[in-house]
């Protein structure tokens, strides 16, 4: 005779077949050996690093970009502004006593004393962008450097629109 039958065993198990008919019977001895499957893994650890507040504004917020003589904030920067508006936001919230100091910069065309007072226009215009957004006023500050500490000092547009921009620092 013909069949089957199947068996699902949770552990190691022995079991005895028996065949009977017209022929005689035979009995066979089968072990199923159930190994158990390995523990899974532990969860991975998620150690959060936790970074210093400079660390996190010196590699994630980015300088707002100005045209040449002006002071308004362009497309570009506000773009970059928005981003940074976020992240000054969460620094502010994870360290209280943290302030910013708003850079206003300048290439180097134009007269010390000129690119001094554009440098604070452009800084200050930077700033209430920032405070439009939410940013705590009290928490920035804003200071220009005019043309004092350029980015690069080539005499090509590419450069002079380089340190034509509102950088940002740890406060004091």
């Amino acid at each position: 005779s013909n069949g089957s039958r199947s068996v699902y065993p949770s552990n190691t198990t022995t079991y005895t077949l028996v065949a009977n008919g017209p022929g005689g019977s035979d009995t066979r001895t089968v072990s199923v050996n159930v190994a158990a499957p390995p523990p899974p893994p532990p969860p991975p650890t998620t150690t959060k690093v936790k970074r210093s507040a400079t660390e996190w504004l010196s590699s994630e917020v980015q300088d707002a970009y100005f045209d040449y003589d002006k002071s308004d904030i362009r497309s570009d920067a506000q773009s970059a502004l928005t981003k940074d508006a976020d992240i000054l936001k969460q620094i502010f919230a994870e360290n209280p006593a943290f302030s910013v100091l708003v850079e206003g910069h300048c290439d180097e065309r134009g007269s010390g004393q000129y690119n001094a007072a554009l440098g604070v226009r452009r800084a200050e215009s930077a700033k209430d962008f920032l405070t439009k957004l939410g940013v705590p006023a009290d928490r920035l500050q804003v200071k220009s450097w005019g043309k004092e500490k350029p980015q690069c000092q080539d005499a090509t547009e590419d450069c002079w629109q380089r340190n034509r921009r509102a950088h940002f620092e740890p406060g004091q």
